[in-house]
């Protein structure tokens, strides 16, 4: 045994987001932990880390009792984490390899303190060379794919003596390619000791890659078993405490005109002359590989890239979008892939994200703000989405990321938009919040407006589309109606097929 924690109970205003939790991990095992959004197992995971001092309950490492107070205290003993939200955990302006070897930069001599930039690099590309990733230790990071920057932080997290190494939802931003290199490093370093907590809501990945795993639920643990005698529905119902449901929604589409055409839309990176249309009550998918180029379709649809040649036509009206107001003042909005970083301002409370794009509602005489009717939307917003939080006035960071989606879905509900994209709306979400995401996903095309659903997640593009375009390298390469189609074949033209 490597690692017991015993009764370990956290109170934060208002909620008991640990409940006496009793979780150990084994020295070279892989095991998993996952539960809904909300149940518990980061903050767990951020106890261990040391990122949490106020904990009640006792942690023994190789049986001997210690106190983590602080992440200093967790990397002295070994235990390294890397968060989902990667942008969070990376310094922008610096190189590489000074991100990677950020911690063991400064050597000292004497009374100096000096850095060793050669050696810095040539520590960094080795622990590159390790993972096989072919990334310049010299380049910035703000210069790097999301794929990019979530190895570079594995590679930060492996560059101490590492013993236990958590992963929270490490394979959201990476390619099929990208996720088998990730296994085989964790594997090498299975045998090399290292107990590897792995947290994801990716099934099939867990039980491609853990021998253990636990589930929790409202701050308690329910259920750890082996996976090899478990399986994924028997874990969905612990995670939710009931009988697994259907996860799409029933969908009939009764398509009307068409509300979105785009002819010939280029932008001055990688979307290549697009052609597509979205007709009202459609779901329309825009399916391919991590790197495809789908974020970069939505976002030159959206106004956030410059379009460089092209026509867009909203209701058979031709639209000027060269900011995403021009494209919110056409009544079109985008739910972007990084919450975090693009759809929501994380410092502020869930009724500011909710209101902050429909302001002009709630402004009377002189602009003056009625804060007592934002509050009553907000409040109705709240209910209508089941986001579970304190109260509205609540930092929308403090929630889990399955209420922060919901929240960022809100903020266009409340007002009058006629085409909404989604990019990747799920990722990073829990089983029973995916479901309710589709829910709305499904009442929203129901009450006649016209989807754009981007995602990697081929099931999901099958389970919710009514028509889909395979994105290959910036391009559509490929129409397809949903209903007539699997997974081998969008496989197979998302890798460049003919």
């Amino acid at each position: 045994m490597m690692i017991e924690m015993k009764n370990i109970s956290i109170d934060f205003p208002g909620v008991a987001a640990l409940k006496n939790v009793n979780f150990h991990v084994e020295k070279g095992k892989i095991h998993a932990l996952i539960g809904a959004n909300g149940a518990g197992k980061s903050t767990l995971m951020k106890v261990l880390s040391g990122a949490y001092d106020h904990y009640r309950g006792e942690i023994y490492f190789h049986g001997e009792e210690v106190t983590l107070r602080s992440p200093k205290d967790a990397k002295r003993l070994g235990v390294q984490m890397v968060y989902q939200e990667v942008d969070t955990a990376l310094i922008p302006y610096l190189t590489v390899g000074e991100n990677i070897m950020l911690e063991q930069m400064i050597h000292r001599m004497g009374r100096k303190q000096l850095i060793n930039w050669k050696s810095i690099h040539k520590q960094a590309a080795a622990i590159l060379t390790r993972l096989h990733v072919a990334i310049s230790t010299y380049q910035r990071v703000d210069e790097l794919t999301l794929a990019e920057k979530q190895m570079v932080l594995i590679a930060r997290a492996i560059s101490d003596q590492c013993k236990c190494l958590v992963l929270d939802e490490p394979t959201a931003p990476l390619s099929q390619a990208e996720t088998e290199e990730l296994f085989r490093l964790i594997r090498l370093l299975k045998q090399d000791g290292v107990a590897i907590i792995f947290i994801s809501h990716r099934l099939p990945e867990l039980f491609a890659i853990c021998e253990e795993i636990t589930v929790m639920r409202n701050g308690e643990l329910v259920m750890k078993e082996e996976t090899a005698v478990t399986s994924p529905k028997h874990v969905i119902e612990q995670m939710l405490g009931k009988s697994l449901e259907e996860q799409y929604p029933p969908h009939q589409p009764t398509t009307g005109e068409t509300i979105l055409e785009v002819k010939g839309l280029s932008d001055n990176g990688m979307v290549k002359n697009l052609n597509i249309q979205v007709k009202r009550g459609e779901i329309v998918g825009i399916a391919g590989l991590v790197g495809a180029g789908k974020t970069e379709i939505c976002q030159a649809l959206f106004g956030a890239s410059p379009q460089t040649s092209g026509d867009v036509f909203i209701q058979g009206k031709k639209v000027k979008i060269t900011s995403p107001s021009d494209a919110v003042r056409h009544g079109m909005v985008l739910v972007p892939e990084e919450r975090r970083k693009a759809g929501m301002v994380v410092s502020e409370s869930v009724t500011t994200n909710l209101t902050v794009s429909s302001m002009k509602r709630f402004s009377k005489l002189f602009s003056l703000i009625d804060f007592k009717a934002e509050k009553r939307e907000a409040e109705k917003m709240v209910q209508r989405l089941g986001v579970v939080t304190p109260s509205i006035e609540t930092t929308i960071g403090n929630l889990s990321g399955g209420n922060q989606q919901k929240v960022v879905i809100g903020k266009w509900l409340m007002g009058d938009a006629d085409v909404y994209i989604f990019d990747e709306p799920t990722k990073g979400v829990d089983v029973g919040a995916k479901r309710e995401i589709f829910g709305l996903i499904a009442e929203l095309a129901k009450q006649g407006k016209g989807i754009i659903y981007a995602s990697s997640e081929l099931v999901d593009i099958l389970g919710m589309t009514d028509r889909l375009y395979v994105v290959y390298d910036g391009e559509v390469v490929k129409e397809i109606e949903t209903g007539s189609t699997n997974e081998a074949e969008i496989l197979y033209y998302s890798t460049g097929g003919k």
